[in-house]
C-alpha cells in the first residue's frame, strides 16, 4: 500500500504488507485451565476510555520496544528510579509518532529481588499501566533465587509482577500456573503477533505453555523474550548459545518456526548471530544490555522499527533519561551514552517476510478475476492473455479478442523473418493480476514480432477529449540489456507526431516519434510521452529505474487536465504539472510490444506482458486492476 498517496486507500497493493486471513482471533486462546492462565478477552475493554495508548494496528510501520537489565538504578539502599521513569515517558510520549506496540523488559529489574527494590520499581510501571500500555516483563537470576527455576513458588517478584499484574491489560494472553511464564500479544501490520516472557531458568512446564500457546496460534510469528539465551564475549559482537540457551534452542526454538526473534540481557557486552531452524529459516537471537555502561546503563531502551514495505527492522538504542538532558549540561560520560551508534547498537536486518513466514503464514495467492469484473464504465479495451497453453507460441493467426465488447482486439504481427516463438503464452503474472497468465515477447529488431490493433479497430481514431486510463502488467527479463532493448514500447499508437499534425514548432518535440508511447528506456524506467490534443509538443511522464525479473504494474491516468503515473499503484515523482487534454492520432494501429519510428518499425519489447485496459476517463488509483 502506498501511504504517501491517501487517494489510492486500503490495500492497493500486497506486495509488502503481510496481511492474512482466518487468523485465531484475539481472545481465542482455548486451552485447559490446568496447563495455563488466561487473559480477558479483547471485550474487556470498558474502562479503557482515556487511556493513551493508541497503536495504529494496520500500518505496515510499527515499533517494538526492549529494556534490558535495570538492576543498578534499584540495588538496596541505592534506588533511583528517573532513568526508568523517562524512559517509560519518552515510549508513551513517542507511542503515535513512532506507532509503538510493545515494550519488552530482558529481567534483572532489581538487583537483589528484595521487596523494597521491587515494589519500587513496580511503581514506576504504573506509569504503563495507567496508559493502558502493552507490555512484559520477565524475571531475571538477580530477581529470584538464581538456583531456582520457574518452579520456585511465591517471591517479591511474582506478588508484583505477576499474572494478576496483567489482567486488565488487553495484551495479556496466558501465564503458567507458577506465573513466571507468560504470553502476550499485539496487533501490528494487521495481524497478531505474540510476546513469549519466558522465566530466567524456564522448566519443562514453561516451555509445554509455550509449546500450548504456539499451537493454538498456529499462523502468528512469535517473538521469544528470555534474560539467558545467548552470549557475545568477543570483539566481534557475534552472539552464541549459552548453556540454558542450547537448552532452549534444543527444546523449544529450533522446532517452533513461528519463532523469528528471541531477545536476552543478562550477559554484556551486546551482540547477535542468525542461526537456522528445522525449518531452514532465519532466527535472529539478540542480546542487548548495557548495565556496565554509565549510570548503570540509565535504563536504555532498544527500539526496533518494523518496516514490513522495505523488509527490514532498524534498530537504534538510546538512554532517553540522558537524551533529555540539555546537551550543555550532560557530563562527559553521559555525553558519550545519550544515543549509542556502534554497529551492535544501530543496525538493520533485512527480512523478506513473506518467505519467512511463508511455513506457517502463506500469504494466499490472489485467486484469478473474471472480465467482467474488470469491465469499469469506460473501458474502450481489455485485453487478456490466456488464450493458449503456456510455453507454446502463438499462430500467425491468433487474435485476442477485445473483452470490452468494443471490438478492438489484437492479432499478430506477423513479420517477415520472425522466430517461431517470438509470441509465447506464459503461466506468469503480477500477483495482483486478474489473470493468471501473460505473453512472452522474444525481442529483438529483426526476429521479434508483437500484436497490434485489428483494422477499423474504434481505439485507433480515439482522442480521449474527457480523460484516460491506461494500465498494463509487465515484466522484463534478468538478461534485459540496455544497448539492445531498451525504448521499445509496453503499447504505443502508430504513425508519427507529424501525421497527426503535431511538433509542428521546431523544438516541440520530435516529428518523426510516435504520437502516443509507453516505453523502457535503458534504465528500465516507465516513459508515458504523448502529444496531447491540447498542445503541439510533446508531453513526458517518467518513472524510476526498476528491478529487473520481477512484475510490476504501470498505470497513466488523465483527468482532463494533468497526467499521472503509478507503478504499483503509487504515484511517480516526474509527474509534470503541465496541463493537458486528450491524445493526438494519425488514425493507425495501436501496437502492443511495438515501437514505430519515422513510420518503420523500430524495436520489439522483451518481456513478459500480463493484462492491460484503456478507459476513456479517469480512474481513481482504488479502481486499477491492481486493486479491485
Amino acid at each position: 500500500m502506498c501511504e504517501n498517496d491517501h487517494s489510492a486507500g486500503p490495500d492497493l497493493s500486497r506486495r509488502g504488507l503481510l496481511r492474512t486471513t482466518g487468523l485465531v482471533g484475539i481472545g481465542a486462546l482455548t486451552l485447559g485451565a490446568a496447563s495455563v492462565t488466561t487473559g480477558p478477552d479483547a471485550s474487556a475493554a470498558g474502562s479503557d476510555a482515556g487511556r493513551t495508548w493508541a497503536p495504529n494496528p494496520d500500518s505496515s510501520k510499527f515499533t517494538f520496544a526492549v529494556m534490558p537489565d535495570t538492576q543498578y538504578l534499584f540495588d538496596g539502599e541505592a534506588i533511583h528510579p528517573e532513568p526508568l521513569r523517562a524512559s517509560l515517558r519518552y515510549l508513551l510520549k513517542q507511542q503515535r509518532e513512532q506507532n509503538i506496540v510493545f515494550l519488552a523488559h530482558l529481567g534483572d529489574l532489581t538487583q537483589n529481588g528484595q521487596p523494597a527494590e521491587i515494589v519500587a520499581i513496580g511503581e514506576v510501571f504504573g506509569l504503563l499501566d495507567r496508559a493502558g500500555a502493552a507490555y512484559s516483563v520477565l524475571a531475571g537470576n538477580h530477581d529470584v533465587n538464581s538456583s531456582t527455576d520457574d518452579q520456585r513458588g511465591s517471591t517479591p517478584y511474582l506478588n508484583t509482577f505477576g499474572p494478576a499484574r496483567f489482567r486488565t491489560s488487553q495484551s495479556f494472553l496466558a501465564a503458567t500456573p507458577d506465573g513466571y511464564n507468560t504470553a502476550h500479544r499485539f496487533r501490528a501490520a494487521g495481524r497478531e503477533w505474540i510476546v513469549l516472557a519466558l522465566d530466567w531458568r524456564t522448566s519443562a512446564t514453561g516451555i509445554a505453555m509455550v509449546k500450548q500457546v504456539l499451537a493454538a496460534h498456529p499462523t502468528t510469528p512469535a517473538i521469544l523474550t528470555t534474560h539467558d539465551l545467548v552470549s557475545a564475549d568477543t570483539l566481534d559482537g557475534k552472539a552464541v548459545l549459552s548453556d540454558h540457551g542450547r537448552t532452549l534452542w534444543n527444546d523449544l526454538i529450533f522446532e517452533h518456526d513461528q519463532i523469528f526473534l528471541t531477545l536476552n540481557g543478562h550477559y554484556w557486552p551486546p551482540g547477535r548471530t542468525v542461526l537456522p531452524n528445522a525449518a531452514g529459516h532465519d532466527v535472529h537471537l539478540h542480546i542487548t544490555n548495557y548495565q556496565n555502561r554509565y549510570y548503570g546503563g540509565a535504563a536504555m531502551i532498544r527500539l526496533y522499527h518494523f518496516d514490513l514495505e522495505r523488509g527490514v527492522i532498524d534498530v537504534e538504542t538510546m538512554s532517553p533519561f540522558l537524551m533529555a538532558q540539555p546537551p550543555e549540561r550532560r557530563n562527559q560520560l553521559g555525553a558519550q551514552e545519550a544515543e549509542l551508534s556502534g554497529d551492535l547498537d544501530r543496525f538493520t536486518i533485512e527480512i523478506d517476510w513473506t518467505q519467512r513466514f511463508a511455513g506457517f503464514a502463506p500469504v494466499p495467492a490472489r485467486r484469478p478475476r473474471p472480465a467482467a469484473a474488470m469491465l469499469v464504465p469506460g473501458t474502450v479495451a481489455y485485453w487478456r492473455f490466456d488464450g493458449g497453453t503456456a510455453g507454446t507460441a502463438l499462430a500467425p493467426e491468433t487474435r485476442v479478442n477485445d473483452l470490452s465488447g468494443r471490438g478492438n482486439h489484437l492479432v499478430v504481427a506477423g513479420r517477415p523473418g520472425r522466430q517461431a516463438d517470438a509470441l509465447t503464452w506464459s503461466a506468469e503474472h503480477h500477483p495482483d493480476q486478474p489473470t493468471h497468465s501473460s505473453l512472452v515477447l522474444r525481442g529483438g529488431r529483426a526476429s521479434g514480432d508483437y500484436l497490434r490493433t485489428v483494422d477499423g479497430a474504434v481505439l485507433d481514431t480515439e482522442t480521449f477529449p474527457r480523460g484516460y486510463t491506461f494500465e498494463a502488467f509487465f515484466k522484463l527479463p534478468a538478461d534485459f540489456n540496455p544497448g539492445t532493448d531498451a525504448w521499445a514500447a509496453l503499447l504505443s499508437r502508430a504513425g508519427t507526431s507529424a501525421e497527426a499534425g503535431k511538433a509542428k514548432v521546431p523544438g516541440n518535440g520530435d516529428p518523426q516519434e510516435p504520437v502516443v508511447t509507453l516505453s523502457l528506456s535503458g534504465d528500465r524506467e516507465p516513459q508515458w510521452c504523448v502529444y496531447p490534443q491540447s498542445q503541439d509538443g510533446s508531453l513526458t511522464n517518467w518513472g524510476h529505474e526498476l528491478p529487473l525479473n520481477g512484475w510490476w504494474h504501470v498505470a497513466v491516468i488523465n483527468d482532463g487536465r494533468h497526467t499521472t503515473m503509478y507503478i504499483d499503484g503509487c504515484p511517480v515523482v516526474r509527474n509534470p504539472t503541465t496541463r493537458n487534454r486528450g491524445l493526438g492520432t494519425s488514425g493507425r494501429d495501436w501496437l502492443l510490444g511495438g515501437y514505430d519510428y519515422n513510420g518503420v518499425l523500430d524495436q520489439i519489447l522483451k518481456g513478459w506482458v500480463g493484462d492491460v485496459r484503456v478507459v476513456d476517463r479517469a480512474l481513481s488509483p482504488s479502481q486499477l486492476m491492481i486493486a479491485t
